[in-house]
Formats: C-alpha cells, sequence, structure tokens
C-alpha cells in the first residue's frame, strides 16, 4: 500500500512561518546571550600580577629581605660591580626597622621598594582588621625610614585571598607574585640556581629571590645569572617599570 502526502499551499506557508519565527527567535537569544558575556562581565576584583604581556625583552629582579645581615650586603655588592641599576626589593618592615644603615644603602643605590608586610604570617589567616594593621604598619615604617611611600606589595610567604587582596589594594598598594622562582632559599646548590632561573626567565619576567640569610648560595650565583640574562639579550628593570603601559599576566584567586 502506498502513502500520499498531499500538502496544501496554506500548510507549507504556515510550516515556513513557524520555523522562520523559531530561527528569529533563537538569534535574538543567541545574541542577547552574547550581549551578557561581553558587556556585563562579572567583576573578580583585584588580582596579583605575576608577570607582564610583552615582547619587550625586558626582567624585573626582585628581592625579599626578612631576616638576617650577612647576605644583603653581598648581593649588593653584585649589583654594583656588574653595573645592575634597576631592581625591586620587598622589605619586611621589622627587619628595616632593625637594619636602618643596610635600608639606606638600597635606597641610595637607586632601587625600588616595595613592602614585604609587618610580621611574617600568611595573611589569608587572619582576620580583615588584623590584615589591614599589617600592612598599615609596615607602610608607616617603610615610609619613615626610605622617604618614599611604597605602593607594591608581596605578601609573606606569597600567602593571600582575596579579602588580602581587596584590603591592599584599598590601601593603595598592587600585589607582586613571580613566574619565576629561583627557589635559591632551599640552597640547591650555586649551578641549579643559575640553571633555574635562566631556563625558566621570559620577556615581561618577574624573578623571586631572597636577599636574606636564609638564602646561602644566591650571592655566588647571582653573578652568572645577570651574565647570562643579559647574554641572552635582557634588560633589568623595576617591577613599576615592567607594569607601566603592558599587559599585566593575573592568576585568579579561589
Amino acid at each position: 500500500m502506498k502513502f500520499i502526502w498531499v500538502l496544501s499551499g496554506k500548510r507549507i506557508k504556515r510550516g515556513l512561518m513557524v520555523f522562520v519565527a523559531f530561527f528569529f527567535a533563537f538569534g535574538i537569544y543567541y545574541a542577547e546571550k552574547e550581549n551578557i558575556q561581553v558587556f556585563m562581565p562579572l567583576d573578580s576584583g583585584p588580582e596579583a600580577i605575576y608577570s607582564v604581556d610583552t615582547e619587550k625583552k625586558q626582567i624585573a629582579l626582585t628581592f625579599d629581605i626578612s631576616w638576617g645581615e650577612e647576605r644583603t650586603g653581598p648581593i649588593l655588592d653584585v649589583l654594583e660591580q656588574k653595573g645592575v641599576k634597576k631592581s625591586t626589593f620587598f622589605l619586611s618592615s621589622p627587619w628595616a626597622e632593625a637594619h636602618p644603615d643596610i635600608v639606606k644603602r638600597i635606597t641610595d643605590m637607586g632601587y625600588e621598594i616595595g613592602s614585604h608586610g609587618h610580621r611574617h604570617d600568611n595573611y589569608s589567616t587572619l582576620n580583615e582588621e588584623q590584615i589591614k594593621t599589617q600592612i598599615s604598619k609596615a607602610h608607616q615604617i617603610l615610609s619613615k625610614l626610605t622617604k618614599q611611600e611604597p605602593n607594591l606589595i608581596r605578601f609573606p610567604n606569597g600567602d593571600f585571598d582575596k579579602r588580602v587582596l581587596k584590603i591592599a589594594d584599598e590601601l593603595g598598594y598592587t600585589a607582586i607574585q613571580w613566574d619565576t622562582d629561583s627557589l635559591d632559599w632551599m640552597n640547591p646548590g650555586k649551578e641549579k640556581i643559575i640553571h633555574r632561573v635562566t631556563s625558566k626567565v621570559h620577556p615581561g619576567d618577574i624573578i623571586l629571590m631572597h636577599a636574606s640569610d636564609s638564602s646561602k648560595q644566591l650571592g655566588e650565583a647571582l653573578p652568572a645569572i645577570i651574565d647570562n640574562l643579559r647574554k641572552k639579550g635582557y634588560q633589568f628593570v623595576t617591577v613599576s617599570e615592567l607594569i607601566a603601559g603592558a599587559e599585566v599576566e593575573l592568576n585568579p584567586v579561589d
């Protein structure tokens, strides 16, 4: 038995109208969805900077100092001997207060000063008032010692959460992390420190090193690091100079 479908012109017209209406409605929905995604992004708040997106072969050497008095001098000697005019030092305020002569040498050499906070605690474990107190107290001490107000901060142990970032931002600070970690504080050996930094470096990199007494081998590794990076064509700038006019690389914070 054969079945023959007979479609009238009226039914065909009605079917086409339904199809067009459906297609048009779907198009509106998709466009509105795209508009929401493009024009109404959720504000995730301030973020920490790990590196900058640039084609220029510029990098920032950064040094954290939180304790000791034996390692900073030799590292400053290397920077001076190698003619490195620009780098950024993140100073813990109790250390700075206890070593004003070393702080003066760092500032006299023209290096950028950032805050490394007050107590060397994980700020994510503190309440909001305690976080504000730690950042503000460090700011007061460092401003008095250096005669300049720092606006960059690297939190102790690199530890923070969104609350910490929000409070730091409200206090006028930009949070700075790093993309290349020298791991010098682990004292793995001079050659391993050199290889780790020179093999991982890239344009726009922020390199983490330490001028605290915990870093016993950086002074020996630093001359070769500087020489190798220069051979690769890199120019040393401060973190602020690196950030200026460049796209920063941000990592989301839970």
